[in-house]
C-alpha cells in the first residue's frame, strides 16, 4: 500500500486550479502515475482531514524538449481533481496568493 506522500506529489497552483478551487470546491494535485482514484481519495482524506465526494483524473504525456542539438522528453504525469463533500471546509495550502 503506497503512503500518502507517494500518492500525492504536490498541489497544482495555477490560475485555473485556483478558480476551480473557489468555484467548484475542488482541489487539484499532481499524483503518482500509477495511483488509482481510490488511493487518491484515501490520501486526501488522511492528509487534510476532509471528506471527498469525487475524484477525476487526467493523464498527460511528456512533451519533447530540445537544448541545442540534444533532445529529450519530459516525464509523463497525472493530475487529479478532488471534489470535497458539501459542507467541508477548504484546506488552505496557499496563503500568499
Amino acid at each position: 500500500m503506497p503512503t500518502t506522500y507517494t500518492v500525492i506529489r504536490r498541489p497544482l497552483i495555477t490560475e485555473r486550479a485556483l478558480t476551480v478551487k473557489e468555484m467548484e470546491n475542488t482541489l487539484v494535485f499532481e499524483v503518482a502515475s500509477k495511483a488509482s482514484k481510490t488511493e487518491v481519495k484515501q490520501a486526501v482524506e488522511a492528509l487534510f482531514k476532509v471528506k471527498v465526494a469525487a475524484v477525476r483524473t487526467a493523464n498527460f504525456a511528456g512533451k519533447e524538449r530540445r537544448r541545442g542539438q540534444y533532445s529529450g522528453y519530459r516525464p509523463d504525469w497525472k493530475k487529479a481533481y478532488v471534489r470535497l463533500a458539501p459542507g467541508e471546509k477548504m484546506p488552505e495550502y496557499v496563503n500568499s496568493l
